[in-house]
């Protein structure tokens, strides 16, 4: 048998252009490519799992919670607790998160606070800023007034509705 006749219903394959799909892939982390040039058609495929592995964290062990106060025998005084931080009453009127994310409570790392207890303000000052999906939104003062108290750290988490600062 010939080699014309042997070969006659192969195609030739452009190892080049298989190479440079390839390397698409590669680039890409695509899964499978093809192209269509007239009544030839060239599709490269990867299978999901020659994908680098993904990683995870681990989470780190945590210390154990701290024993239960004592308590104290019967008859005995107990001292009072100073609350001196703001009471439910004052979070009522306080600047509230309008979304999840991290509050920051100045422009830049190492920089000076937008705001500190006992500052005057004008409404519309920025009080803070929450970052939620790498979005820096600015919480402004809805009034004019004095921060009686910042209620969050600077890179603390917050929640929808959770109180910032009160301002009297």
């Amino acid at each position: 048998m010939s080699e014309d006749k042997k070969h006659a219903g192969a195609i030739a394959v452009d190892i080049d252009l298989v190479r440079q799909l390839a390397a698409v892939l590669d680039d890409t982390q695509l899964t499978e490519i093809e192209v269509e040039d007239g009544d030839r058609r060239v599709r490269v495929a990867r299978k999901p799992g020659n994908a680098a592995p993904a990683n995870y964290a681990v989470p780190q062990p945590q210390p154990a919670p701290a024993p239960a106060a004592p308590v104290p025998p019967a008859g005995a005084s107990v001292p009072a607790v100073d609350t001196a931080g703001p009471s439910a009453e004052d979070d009522a009127d306080a600047v509230r998160s309008p979304m999840v994310g991290t509050a920051y409570l100045a422009a830049e790392p190492g920089t000076k606070p937008f705001i500190a207890p006992g500052q005057r303000i004008e409404a519309g000052d920025t009080l803070l800023i929450v970052e939620a999906m790498k979005v820096m939104n600015p919480i402004s003062a809805p009034n004019s007034g004095t921060v009686k108290a910042v209620l969050v750290e600077n890179g603390q988490p917050v929640e929808f509705d959770q109180p910032l600062v009160i301002v009297e």
